[in-house]
Parts: C-alpha cells; structure tokens; sequence
C-alpha cells in the first residue's frame, strides 16, 4: 500500500495563523471530516474510547486499545491527525513505546498530559497531577523517541483545575524548556485567563473548545486574537451524532417505522461511496469472471 503524503503540521503552524481541528473519534467520523478540508483532525479520548470501548475516558482504556484506533482512523485519511496519548499509558519506558506506536501508526503528534494515572477528562473535576519533574521527564523520553523530528510532542498540564492558574503556567514553561514543541493548558476558565495564557509563551497554543465544558467556547477571531495556533473541538462530532441517532431511534421506537422521521438523513448511496464501495464495484468488475 502506497504510505498516504501529509502537509506538514510543523510548517503550518509556523505561519501563525489558526488551525481548528473536529474532533475525530471512529472511522465514519474521519472518513467525512477528511472530505471537509480541515488542515488537521483531532483524534478525541474521551470520543474514542467512547466509540470503541463504550466506558468512560477515565484511564480505562490501554495503550493498544488506543494505538490501534490511531492506525484506523490515520489509514482511513489523508489531513494529518493530532492523536491524544493520554499520559502515555504508563512510566518513561511506555512513553517512549507509545510515541513511537502513534508516530508508526500514522499520526503527525501525540498529545501528553501530566495527569496521575488513572487519569480524567480534563473537563472533569477531581483530576490530580504528577510532580512536575515526573512530566519534565516524559517530555525528554518523548523528544527523543521519535523518528522524526516532524512528529510534534503536545505538553499538556491538567494543573489548573485543582493548583490554580499559575502553577499551570509554570508547569507549561518548563515543558516548553524540556522540548514539547506545542503547549496545551487544560481547562481555564475565562476569556481572561485565556489571554493571560496568550500572553505567555511564544511555542504554539492549544484551546480546547468543549461545549458545555469549563472553558468559554471562542469564535475563530476572538482565538486568533488571544494568540492560540490550534482550536480543537474534540466533542462537537459525538455530541452531534449522539443527539442524531437518539432523535432517529426515539422515532423508530414509538412509531416502529423510519416512516415521518424529521432528522437528516445522509444518503445512502453517497455514504456508501463514503466508506469505499465505489472502490469494490470497481475490483469486482476488473477480476469478476
């Protein structure tokens, strides 16, 4: 199989402009944000694991439970895929494996927190972190197990839910001094800790746009604005196809018809060209005898 040529995350974020990213989670989701013409896609946690192991994004889910789904959703695309490692699924020796995993399975970064293992969403309370140090150190083993130094290393810090907000600044330079190559404070809480974080750091910026989470959800310029790089809306996918399919199965259940059902419909001829059976007519009628 031929290996699928991706833009460059790297050069795209040195033009400083905003890059936003939907929130990927199983195959149909990266197969239609793929036709979108997004710059990057996000491969969400709390979404996948959802998806894949239908349990909470709460440290269940293991390092190969997790790669595997980065190989799927990465074959099934050509937009480079920013893939969420959870905490790396363990100490230095599982870091190093699982930057190596996502970088082999196709993704362009993986994203690291500093949470204790078992880890939180990180718009949920009650999420605790490692010592400092102890991240420092994923960061270093990250940098240096990676095949190219195009595959990008996500810092995040989960400090500023229980320590406040300046230890989660502090905590975010000194991953930037150990080499993460984009930074990734979780949670805050206002437009103005937003702009504090703007203002603090020159390296690439991630806001986490989660509806109904912690953090105000911006518009594009008011994130331009501020100074972040990426804009990630990691839970708008699920929310919208979770909300869908209760709708549609709520109708099937009461009037036990599809018959009147008001939400949209993808067609289903064009989904089935969407999953690759265009591709199967094709090679059935070049090797059919």
């Amino acid at each position: 199989m031929t290996e699928r040529k991706r833009p460059n995350l790297r050069s795209r974020l040195a033009q400083r402009e905003l890059l936003f990213a939907p929130g990927v989670f199983d195959g149909i989701s990266a197969k239609i944000a793929d036709q979108m013409g997004f710059e990057a896609l996000y491969m969400t946690g709390y979404g996948t694991v959802a998806s894949h192991l239908a349990v909470p994004d709460a440290g269940i889910a293991t390092y190969t439970d997790m790669v595997g789904r980065v190989a799927v959703l990465a074959n099934a695309t050509s937009t480079p895929l920013i893939a969420d490692g959870d905490t790396g699924y363990g100490g230095l020796l599982n870091v190093q494996y699982s930057v190596r995993g996502y970088e082999t399975a196709g993704a362009v970064a993986i994203q690291l927190e500093d949470q204790e293992f078992p880890k939180k969403c990180g718009h949920m309370l009650g999420r605790r972190v490692v010592p400092m140090e102890d991240m420092v150190d994923k960061i270093k083993v990250a940098t240096s197990s990676r095949d190219s130094s195009d595959f990008l290393i996500v810092a995040r810090t989960d400090a500023r839910t229980t320590l406040g907000l300046d230890e989660a600044l502090r905590r975010a330079e000194a991953y930037a001094k150990a080499g993460a190559d984009i930074l990734f404070v979780e949670s805050p809480e206002s437009l103005e800790e937003m702009r504090i974080i703007g203002r603090s750091f020159a390296q690439p910026l991630v806001a986490n746009m989660v509806e109904g989470g912690r953090t105000p959800v911006a518009d594009r310029k008011t994130l331009e604005e501020i100074g972040y790089s990426i804009a990630i809306f990691p839970a708008l996918g699920f929310l919208a196809a979770g909300h869908a399919l209760r709708e549609a199965y709520r109708h099937l259940k009461q009037h036990g018809s599809s018959v009147g059902l008001n939400t949209p419909l993808y067609k289903f001829s064009e989904f089935s060209d969407l999953m690759g059976f265009g591709a199967v007519t094709k090679f059935d009628e070049m090797y059919r005898r």
